[in-house]
């Protein structure tokens, strides 16, 4: 299976890939889907024409933001092989769009509105592009705008995580005075973020109150998880400044726009073994998760 893109609150893409046909003609294949975990052709299912390779489907008529699992499928005389099973969520009804097309559900906290999360856009909000640098050595020596995704993978990571941007992406004063957040949105600065955790309760707790709930996404043991903030935060790791992908699974990283010297700047990061949020410094040249928040 491959993850579903193109979500919007009715409808999205998913697909997958049928890499043999174990010396029997392969009679249908498709996305099967349903509201609860394990669907089969039993449940809501789109038929792709073809036999073997990749494909693609549009999952339509669906719910405003609901959470929905799917999962490739191929029929053959032998019976019906099943890809591995993945979910998305559609966007709510009062959902926002970037300039890519890209839809993202948004939260209120407090006083505050947030995405509810991680921003995919590969350009600011004027259109002009963001430099994408995929190769390790480039982006060690990269002081200029840069975006990548994890394990440079978008198939696999873009619908998950989003985007990972060096600092000089995302702030303002060193990308030429330009918004990488949708038009009314920008990214947080240090104290939009203590704002946040201060009303979840402080540091201590706040990281447990916005982690997504579960294992499906975040290691053992995601220690007192209950997303009761909605804001879903998901462990999409980083992009360390030698260029290599580090802690997916096990830390979320957000930037700041906030300076702290000519080489690091203020962001935050929780993790699976805690409950806590930790409001700290790091290298401008790493690639970090931007949750964007409204003017």
């Amino acid at each position: 299976s491959v993850a579903a893109s193109q979500i919007t609150p009715s409808s999205a893409v998913a697909g997958g890939e049928v890499q043999s046909d174990g010396g029997l003609l392969v009679t249908e294949r498709g996305i099967c889907y349903s509201l609860t975990p394990n669907p089969k052709t039993s449940d809501i299912k789109v038929v792709k024409d073809g036999t073997l390779g990749y494909f693609s489907c549009t999952l339509s008529g669906l719910i405003a933001d609901t959470k929905y699992y799917f999962r490739s499928y191929a029929i053959n005389s032998n019976g019906t092989a099943y890809g591995d099973e993945l979910f998305f969520k559609t966007i709510a009804e009062n959902g926002i769009s970037d300039v890519d097309g890209n839809y993202y559900n948004t939260v209120a906290i407090g006083n505050q509105v947030w995405l509810a999360e991680n921003l995919k856009t590969t350009k600011y909000n004027d259109g002009i592009g963001i430099p994408l640098v995929t190769e390790s050595s480039a982006w060690s020596a990269t002081t200029t705008p840069g975006y990548c995704w994890y394990n440079n993978d978008s198939v696999t990571y873009k619908n998950l995580y989003g985007a990972l941007y060096n600092y000089q992406t995302v702030n303002p004063a060193t990308n030429g005075g330009k918004n990488v957040c949708p038009s009314g949105w920008h990214v947080p600065k240090d104290a939009d973020w203590a704002i946040l955790t201060t009303f979840l309760g402080g540091d201590s707790v706040a990281g447990g109150k916005l982690k997504e709930v579960g294992l499906m996404q975040w290691a053992s043991p995601n220690t007192e998880a209950t997303n009761e903030s909605k804001f879903t935060a998901l462990p999409g790791g980083h992009r360390y400044i030698d260029g290599r992908f580090l802690n997916r699974r096990y830390v979320a990283y957000w930037w700041s726009i906030t300076d702290d010297s000519a080489t690091n700047a203020w962001g935050i990061y929780i993790g699976y073994s805690y409950k806590y949020s930790v409001l700290t410094k790091f290298g401008k040249q790493n690639g970090c998760s931007v949750r964007c928040l409204k003017d």
